[in-house]
């Protein structure tokens, strides 16, 4: 069934005027959406004429409400505008905007209650958080374009928080101007193909199991993907840039676990990849793998010497240091094998791809800028780089072997296949792109996609027609 506006619902919206549902809540001078979402039956399709219509709104049966691209939801900038307090609503082609500012009431464009829904192809701006899941199964999240309000970066709301809710499908959003994606107690969801920007957390994950997140495009945010307490989590082909800062780190995890890290691109971060006690779980490896960490200020951080990590197969390249460790004085109680290292001083004589001899990577006593950290600002310039070539020709102490790997890649073919990470981020904003229809069933999950390349990835979303 189909229920368009106003030709069903205009007596219905006066009588909502009359019985004081409009109130001061509402978006002033538009007509309330509510009256006609009460009017409309379950499982109806609500198409709405061009124009806004005053929220918020409550959803409590199962409605499809499609705006086409030319219907706007005003909160009236009190509370959430859309709250999805069923199972297997549909929101799509609308603009959601003007919610409240109350951080303590989550004040969002969508937040929803309830399972099997989908929200796809919104506008959702100027809302304190974009979109929230609390204790809610099976949704879909796709094609949304999300911004916070515009207000300092540490008091806006998520774009889109997770929170006790499992199997959902998080893809193909685009996030500008927000605080965080936040998944919080959550287990079994994907995050795919979603492009963040101008943030503070790309991606964080707090308490949460067995996520997957495979071809994401992070750049310009603080911090890129970060996991505490979270075990079993894949990362798989992102790409994390500019994450710059005092805080900056492209991949990091805190105690843990059996995580996967693999063939993801890691580019002009302060911090490549940053390890705080992880694995803690005992006999756990994290498996890191097949990465291209390139032109960060440090490749691989720990907070301390550890172990537990099996780096396989990586690219490091361009970095002003490779590895840091601190409060310990090796990483090599690690796994480490078969990585390319730019810096590796050996030769290849077989030609068989791998090095004759092993790559070392030595800490030596009077590194002042590990010892005093606010130095690392100067790290590369000519001072720096002259006490470094002095402490390595004529060493103070007997340096501490900090890295060794048996087996480093060598070869123009390993360089050729790196390449130049810049031509990577060469494609711009993708802001001016439009979202168009997908064919997944409203009431069902999407099905899981490949792994590629996720720039390439979110394009193609953005431009099927």
């Amino acid at each position: 069934m189909k229920t368009r506006w106003p030709t069903v619902a205009a007596g219905i919206v006066l009588a909502a005027f009359g019985l004081g549902l409009a109130g001061p809540s509402l978006a002033e001078g538009f007509p309330p959406l509510q009256a006609l979402v009460d009017a409309a039956e379950a499982g109806a399709v609500l198409t709405l004429e061009p124009g806004t219509y005053a929220g918020p709104v409550v959803l409590d049966k199962p409605l499809t409400i499609d705006g086409g691209g030319k219907v706007t939801i005003d909160g009236g900038g009190k509370g959430t505008v859309v709250l999805l307090d069923t199972d297997g609503a549909t929101l799509k082609g609308l603009r959601i905007t003007n919610s409240g500012s109350s951080h303590n009431d989550i004040d969002s464009g969508v937040q929803v209650r309830g399972n099997f829904n989908v929200i796809k192809d919104n506008q959702i701006d100027d809302c304190l958080f974009g979109i929230d899941l609390q204790q809610s199964e099976d949704n879909i999240v796709r094609r949304n374009r999300i911004s916070s309000k515009p207000v300092d970066l540490g008091i806006r709301g998520d774009a889109i928080r997770l929170w006790y809710s499992f199997r959902n499908k998080v893809t193909d959003n685009i996030v500008r101007d927000s605080r965080d994606t936040v998944i919080w107690y959550s287990r079994d969801n994907l995050i795919a193909r979603n492009d963040a920007r101008g943030g503070r957390y790309s991606l964080h994950f707090m308490y949460s199991q067995t996520n997957r997140v495979e071809d994401n495009h992070y750049e310009g945010n603080t911090v890129g993907i970060f996991l505490m307490y979270s075990d079993g989590v894949i990362v798989r082909n992102n790409l994390i840039a500019h994450a710059a800062g005092v805080t900056g780190v492209g991949i990091g995890f805190k105690e843990t676990s059996d995580v996967t890290i693999e063939n993801n691109r890691v580019l002009y971060c302060a911090i490549g990849l940053y390890l705080d006690v992880s694995p803690y779980q005992p006999g756990t490896t994290n498996r890191i793998r097949d990465n291209l960490v390139a032109y960060n200020g440090v490749a691989v951080r720990f907070l301390n010497d550890w172990q537990g990590n099996a780096f396989i197969g990586n690219k490091f390249q361009g970095n002003i240091t490779q590895v840091v460790v601190e409060g310990g004085k090796t990483a090599s109680r690690n796994h480490w094998e078969g990585n390319y290292w730019d810096d590796y001083e050996g030769f290849d004589r077989n030609n068989d791809g791998v090095g004759d001899t092993h790559y070392s990577l030595y800490d030596y006593a009077d590194r002042i800028w590990m010892d005093v950290p606010p130095a690392q600002f100067f790290k590369g310039s000519p001072v720096l780089e002259v006490l470094d070539f002095l402490e390595r020709l004529a060493p103070f102490s007997a340096p501490d072997l900090m890295v060794k790997d048996e087996r480093p890649l060598w070869g123009s073919e390993v360089k050729l296949a790196i390449a130049d990470p810049r031509a990577v981020l060469a494609g711009g904003d993708d802001d001016d792109e439009e979202a168009n229809e997908a064919d997944e069933a409203s009431t069902a999950p999407a099905q899981d996609s490949g792994g590629f390349d996720a720039l390439g990835a979110l394009r193609g979303a953005l431009e099927r027609n």
